[in-house]
């Protein structure tokens, strides 16, 4: 790297081009299984000295030439990180741009501000380790990831834990139903360990590498055929998933329109008489309850019509005694009597980055502002109960975090449902990648989710992570199906994210080891 304008160097670009083409290929809307493993490759190449190595003999680790600066190291990972998410988030200005330019910003601010630096930080931490100890790349660098992944979703309001590696594999879930003992993160460790070996066959021109790379797969995939065959499913109820197609920019005099559509989607639902509970998308209805409240009427009047809970995605407030208000992205549950405060409303925990909540400031100074999210973050679980059983809610992107869908299954969550509005995306990968974290979410407790989307994609995601009734884009319609559910409490359940526990701890000491011991050199 140059450290002049902390610019890459010519001989980094094709390699980290390369793994940002691999790692796109690697996601949805085409998801291959080869390029999950050889994906980091080029950056390993680039960290390691451009592959230069010690022994060929066994798993003898490689040490690079010489030392280069910590900056430059860092900033060789953060370049091959920009490259890589800015061509994976690539819709994010192409899909947003058509409802403002601000959107720019956003997808500048997360490449280069959130997610491009845990690159530069697993590129530091490695070479460093590397350098100091001498510890092996195989342990460092499945290590430095993985703990960097976990770190990505966890860091207050600028977390973004989109795609991580494991969840490149969702297309081939036989290979990832171990998911419900290590997580999906077990999955990200397990690749970037195999990443390793594909490099050290390559620079090494040996075939053992490759050899445990394949018998780890097929360990997995016999692992995955066994829970397949072993695991029963059996149904709870029979959701209506409502797909209404909304434009995302409607005028206020629309609004009205736009809640007796859903109104009629729910009786035509309702025409099968196997549905049971019916799901409307995320901010479904279009404007406060407090303001219309006919629209609240009207709603408990249809549920207790049809005797079937409806679930309904809008905007919860709470009005402070000075006039201020509190306003969330919500779910509310109007039962087969009409009520929807018998049981909470949930309230979104996750919220996006600006365009839901502004990082580190008052949500208040936004609150009217339009793409500027002004919204207070939910703080109650509610797992809503109906005759057949029992379910926890995931608004938008929080399917892309683990923790929520582990702790409604521990509190006796029987299935999940995901509301969401993808219209932003348009016709582009963003809804296919959004929709792809369900199935590790599936795999790791073991139930079934029902998806509604406004404009797609809406579907079923059964317990083993395979997706059924898969609507397209962009079509008004309605996706009935039985969700299903298990007996199962996986050990991922019941210990919570354990392999990013270790990694950490891991990364950690590796970390601890370079300030400690000082191997010399290698020149």
């Amino acid at each position: 790297m140059s450290w002049r304008g902390l610019l890459p160097s010519r001989r980094d670009l094709v390699p980290a081009a390369l793994t940002a083409v691999l790692l796109l290929a690697a996601y949805a809307p085409a998801p291959l299984v080869l390029p999950s493993f050889v994906a980091l490759v080029p950056l390993l190449w680039a960290l390691e000295g451009g592959g230069t190595a010690g022994p060929r003999e066994g798993l003898a680790p490689t040490v690079p030439l010489s030392p280069r600066p910590a900056v430059a190291e860092f900033t060789r990972g953060y370049w091959f990180g920009v490259l890589a998410w800015g061509l994976v988030l690539h819709w994010m200005p192409v899909a947003l741009w058509r409802f403002t330019p601000l959107s720019a910003l956003g997808y500048l601010a997360a490449v280069l501000i959130v997610l491009a630096p845990q690159w530069g930080a697993v590129a530091w931490l490695t070479a460093r380790v590397r350098r100091r100890t001498g510890l092996p790349l195989w342990v460092v660098f499945p290590l430095a990831w993985t703990a960097l992944e976990w770190i990505g979703g966890h860091y207050g309001d600028v977390r973004f834990p989109w795609l991580g590696l494991g969840t490149s594999l969702v297309s081939v879930p036989t290979l990832v139903q171990w998911a419900d003992v290590a997580g999906a993160r077990g999955v990200t460790l397990w690749l970037a360990w195999a990443n390793v070996m594909v490099f050290y066959a390559l620079t090494r021109r040996a075939w053992r590498p490759v050899a445990l790379v394949a018998g780890t797969a097929i360990v997995a995939a016999a692992y995955g055929v066994w829970r397949e065959r072993s695991i029963v499913m059996r149904p709870v109820t029979t959701v209506a998933m409502l797909q209404p197609n909304l434009e995302e920019k409607q005028t206020r005099r629309d609004d009205e329109t736009v809640v007796r559509q859903l109104l009629d989607l729910t009786r035509r639902a309702r025409q099968d008489s196997a549905v049971r509970l019916v799901a409307w998308p995320e901010a479904a209805v279009p404007a406060y309850f407090h303001d219309h409240p006919q629209w609240e009427a009207w709603v408990a009047a249809l549920a207790r019509e049809l005797r079937t809970p409806i679930l309904a995605g809008g905007l919860d407030v709470v009005f402070r005694a000075d006039g201020t208000y509190e306003n969330w992205n919500a779910a509310f549950l109007f039962d087969t009597t009409g009520s929807s405060t018998a049981q909470p409303s949930y309230r979104k925990t996750y919220l996006v980055p600006i365009v839901e909540r502004v990082p580190f400031v008052n949500p208040d100074w936004f609150g009217r502002m339009p793409f500027f999210g002004g919204f207070e973050r939910g703080d109650r679980f509610p797992v809503y109960r109906i005759a057949e059983g029992g379910f926890g809610v995931l608004i938008c992107y929080e399917s892309a975090f683990e923790n929520l869908p582990r702790r409604y299954r521990r509190d006796g969550a029987d299935f999940l449902v995901n509301i969401t509005n993808d219209a932003w995306f348009g016709r582009t990968a963003g809804p296919y990648q959004h929709a792809s974290h369900l199935v590790m979410r599936a795999i790791e407790t073991r139930v079934g989710v029902a998806r509604a989307a406004n404009t797609g994609i809406s579907e079923l995601v059964d317990p083993l992570g395979r997706e059924h009734q898969r609507s397209r884009l962009f079509t008004e319609g309605i996706v009935i199906a039985p969700v299903l559910t298990t007996d199962v409490r996986t050990l991922y359940v019941r210990f919570g994210d354990w392999v990013a526990a270790l990694a950490l701890a891991g990364a950690g000491a590796c970390l601890v080891a370079s300030f400690v011991r000082q191997r010399p050199e290698v020149v």
